[in-house]
């Protein structure tokens, strides 16, 4: 981890059944002429059911019209489920994607824990999976153990000024940051891409950063960083993860890194 300095003094289909209610008035000429039949009386009507597996004609109550009718919406009910069927089929691949994208996702969400330096009054939020190691420069330093150019890392040191605001404003200090970087051998290309100011612990001020490295060590980087001053000491917070184009920095594990950024915040030192 390499930290910046700073001088100071984010169809249609053929059913197995179908009816033919005939209306005897409208009867083809070539058949025989029927028998006058009485009135209708108020009992069902009667009707010609034609079955696949029979060519006989036989008549069917009222009763059976009704289950007859019920089975084009059967039929109906089965075209709209293959329907379905298609329409899931159509989108399988990009749904699989889908779901091979939320599961690459959710294995690299991480999980915070909140580490508090009493001693040099301090707190962070870290990620639980990343290790504590020591660093010649840095008050604590906490990495990636499958990608150790992922880390966070806090430096403390003795200052003049009572606040930043004394020193300048964000973009001052931003300014002063990526000349930090670019002065470095490894540094190829470094540029601020957001800063801000927020207020901290008993209204403490604190700045915000966000640049992007591309340096001959570890390739291109994404950094975050905040910094505040409170009892001569200049507090300096480091989020570093890799940023390059085959393995992007992607939007869930970016959240979760301003969420680090936020937390940096003073205690009353012991």
């Amino acid at each position: 981890m390499a930290f910046c300095g700073i001088s100071l003094p984010s169809s249609n289909q053929h059913h197995p059944h179908f009816l033919i209610v005939q209306n005897l008035s409208s009867a083809p000429s070539s058949l025989p002429p029927k028998t006058p039949r009485p009135p209708l009386s108020s009992s069902p009507v009667s009707v010609t059911t034609i079955t696949t597996s029979s060519s006989s004609l036989s008549s069917s109550s009222y009763s059976n019209v009704k289950c007859s009718e019920r089975l084009p919406v059967g039929v109906d009910r089965r075209i709209f489920n293959l329907s379905i069927v298609g329409l899931l089929l159509s989108i399988d691949e990009p749904f699989t994607k889908f779901l091979f994208f939320s599961k690459a996702l959710a294995s690299q969400v991480l999980e915070l824990d909140r580490y508090t330096d009493s001693k040099e009054g301090f707190t962070v939020l870290v990620p639980s999976s990343w290790i504590k190691v020591d660093k010649a420069g840095a008050t604590v330093l906490f990495e990636d153990s499958n990608k150790k150019a992922n880390n966070v890392g806090v430096v403390v040191s003795p200052t003049r000024i009572s606040s930043l605001g004394e020193f300048g404003t964000p973009q001052f200090v931003a300014d002063k940051l990526i000349q930090a970087e670019r002065r470095k051998e490894s540094t190829k290309e470094a540029e601020v891409i957001s800063f801000s100011e927020r207020a901290g612990h008993a209204g403490l001020q604190v700045y915000e950063f966000e640049y992007k490295v591309d340096s001959t060590r570890g390739g291109l980087k994404r950094v975050f960083s905040a910094a505040f001053v409170t009892s001569k000491k200049l507090y300096l917070l480091n989020i570093t993860h890799s940023d390059g184009l085959e393995n992007p920095l992607d939007m869930e594990r970016r959240m979760i890194l301003e969420q680090v950024l936020h937390s940096f915040d003073a205690v009353p030192s012991t």
